[in-house]
């Protein structure tokens, strides 16, 4: 697996990026991590909400056991991890006691990559910044990272950064793929106008990338991500996303699948993969056996006409101001 620069750091990290979210077990988890440890992957993510810390800890009993500077770690803060006030959001007391817990889950000194999960509306953005600013100081956090916010909260967040002095972000997480492309409309162009890099999460959409769906389905299949969100979340999103535009993109990965001998996943994280600007799509499966179909992403590439395919059958209509901007602003 190759190694990258991650956005305009010295960190570097592998091509593909192993997400912990699914781990339920040392037994499981850690046959995925040696796996990805053995394919030549560095850089693994995960958060503190995760199963309630247990995806931590799980990565922190592997950890042990492997020479820590190989890996990138990366984890993530937001997230209520109690009943008092302050244990969730960014503010300095919940950010603080977070990273020390972390630390302790993960059996490590620091963290590669420290991740605000999701925008705070309830804390002044300065006392966050200043506050991870200081933990960089102390030696805990490498490199700061930001996932799920909006292209002003990030441009907002590197430019206050950077009039106060402090560490700025120089990753964001933001949710990409084939039947996600809004990101490319101002977060990508951002990213790479300001040297941060791009890890996306859900490159398989829940999914809905990897073969599992097809024309004519009625219903999610049993046992699929998509049937367990639906039952946590009591919300029926089969009519949502079983549209045209859905089987259009299936139909050009299946396509493309066969002319290169690829799975569906495997077009569909290569095509992410080969996005300007992206770094490391992260990966999220459950078992060793989907690991090496992920795996199977990397060494090849895509023609120009595939991508070409799979862009248009993935294309989503402009809204305004950005379909005025296309359709007149570039005819000079």
């Amino acid at each position: 697996m190759e190694q990258k620069n991650l956005g305009r750091t010295g960190l570097r990290v592998s091509e593909l990026a192993l997400g912990t979210m699914s781990f339920s077990g040392d037994e499981d988890g850690h046959r995925v991590l040696d796996a990805f440890a053995d394919a030549g992957g560095t850089f693994i993510d995960t958060a503190d909400m995760y199963a309630r810390g247990a995806s931590e800890e799980i990565l922190g009993r592997w950890l042990a056991k492997r020479r820590r500077e190989d890996f990138v770690i990366a984890t993530k803060v937001w997230g209520r991890m109690g009943d008092a006030p302050n244990d969730q959001g960014l503010g300095r007391k919940h950010l603080v006691a977070a990273v020390e817990a972390s630390l302790r889950r993960l059996g490590t000194d620091y963290v590669d990559l420290y991740q605000t999960h999701i925008w705070d509306a309830w804390t002044p953005l300065e006392e966050t910044l200043a506050t991870l600013d200081a933990l960089v100081t102390a030696g805990k956090v490498r490199y700061l990272g930001t996932s799920n916010v909006t292209p002003s909260q990030l441009q907002r967040s590197l430019d206050l950064a950077r009039h106060a002095g402090w560490e700025p972000y120089v990753c964001l997480q933001p949710r990409y793929n084939l039947l996600c492309r809004e990101t490319e409309w101002e977060l990508l162009p951002l990213c790479a106008e300001q040297g941060v890099g791009v890890i996306p999460w859900g490159p398989l959409a829940g999914g809905w990338l990897t073969g599992k769906y097809r024309r004519g389905m009625e219903s999610v299949p049993e046992g699929s991500r998509e049937a367990y969100w639906q039952r946590q979340s009591g919300k029926e999103g089969w009519r949502s996303k079983a549209t045209e535009e859905t089987w259009r993109v299936l139909d050009a990965l299946e396509e493309v699948g066969e002319e290169t001998g690829r799975t569906p996943s495997q077009v569909a994280l290569r095509w992410l993969a080969e996005q300007p600007g992206v770094t490391a799509p992260i990966l999220g499966p459950r078992t060793a056996e989907q690991l090496a179909d992920h795996l199977g992403a990397v060494g090849w590439e895509l023609t120009q006409e595939q991508r070409a395919r799979l862009d248009g059958a993935s294309a989503r209509p402009l809204p305004y101001p950005y379909e005025m901007q296309s359709r007149l602003g570039d005819n000079r």
